[in-house]
């Protein structure tokens, strides 16, 4: 409906991570800049966490989207609790090696061979485990044995880890871990967005939708958007949607702070969720047409909205994901890992 509406061709914040729609924020960013470094060194592990809703999958389908497959094969596993043995085959299958009623023992020769077989090909392997707080201890310790793989000094294996912040904490607490903690090179954790980064979100998803000026958003819209929404990037989406719907159905040229209180409201009264305001960078000023000057307010709206600032206050929250856009020019590196092949 607000599609049809306003004249555009998608849906700007859909739920669904897509990463067509990737925008980069200062925290996404930062964790790119750290997964270009373990990508340049091509080994040990980093460690990306973030809350719920963070942009972690979209993070990990841009960095899909955009790989030189030619240099890097990628297995990517969603962890759901996964036992070692289970962690084990998974990876075999992303080799496309067929563990099948094979020992342990077996399983890791034959995981090895394939990432040989890898290596040949002129390529490396990397490894991304999403959802890794849900892995066990063991599982961890597998993970570490595996990147211990090497051929002519060179690592077979790079991993990369997406995880909650309890997994994080997992890292930092457990002795039995120490291992692999050593072997980790970065960690980054994804902040949501800072109020200033909130109308250039919004506009370049509009943007990526077919928008064409309507409707515009005033700057107290964008600033009650990112006190719903906390900067949490799913929840922004959320937030944008409904009111971008709401907008629709009162036939709105222009977004105000008044109308996305009032959804906020809505919201709240179905779902209550904490929230908690981030702080950050400078918005860039491509987006500068989206934003129009704020209209004055009804008094009886406004009456309504102070009545319910601290239910609105408690309205939608946290969260956080990632991962990266890189692997261009290496031409020294592949050439070394042919050599090692």
């Amino acid at each position: 409906m607000d599609e049809d509406h306003y004249g555009l061709t998608a849906r700007p914040f859909a739920l669904t991570p897509d990463p067509a729609f990737w925008f980069d924020t200062a925290t996404h960013r930062k964790a790119m800049a750290y997964l270009g470094y373990g990508l340049h060194l091509g080994e040990g592990f980093i460690v990306i966490t973030g809350d719920v809703g963070a942009g972690k999958t979209i993070l990990v389908g841009h960095l899909m989207a955009t790989i030189d497959r030619d240099r890097l094969h990628v297995v990517r596993l969603a962890s759901t609790q996964l036992g070692a043995d289970d962690l084990l085959r998974m990876v075999a299958d992303g080799l496309e090696v067929d563990g099948s009623g094979m020992t342990k023992a077996q399983l890791l020769v034959a995981i090895e061979r394939g990432l040989h077989a890898v290596a040949r090909s002129g390529r490396r392997t990397l490894l991304i485990v999403d959802e890794a707080q849900a892995l066990a201890i063991e599982a961890l310790e597998e993970l570490r044995m595996l990147s211990n793989f090497q051929a002519g000094g060179q690592a077979l294996l790079q991993i990369f880890l997406l995880g909650q912040p309890e997994f994080r904490a997992a890292l930092q607490g457990s002795d039995r871990l120490e291992q692999l903690r050593q072997r980790i090179i970065a960690v980054h954790h994804l902040d949501p967005m800072g109020p200033d980064e909130v109308a250039p979100y919004i506009g370049h998803r509009l943007a990526l939708a077919g928008w064409q000026g309507r409707p515009g958003f005033t700057a107290g819209a964008c600033q009650a958007l990112h006190r719903g929404s906390g900067g949490v990037p799913r929840l922004l989406n959320q937030l944008a949607g409904r009111v971008l719907l709401q907008g629709a159905i009162e036939g709105r040229d222009v977004i105000d702070g008044a109308l996305v209180e009032a959804v906020i409201a809505d919201i709240a009264a179905d779902l209550p969720v904490t929230t908690e305001p981030a702080a950050a960078p400078a918005a860039p000023a491509a987006i500068a047409a989206a934003i129009v000057p704020e209209t004055s307010e009804a008094p009886a709206r406004l009456a309504m909205i102070e009545a319910r600032q601290d239910q609105q206050d408690a309205a939608l929250r946290r969260v956080l994901t990632l991962l990266v856009d890189w692997i261009e020019g290496e031409d020294a590196r592949a050439l070394r890992g042919n050599r090692a092949a």
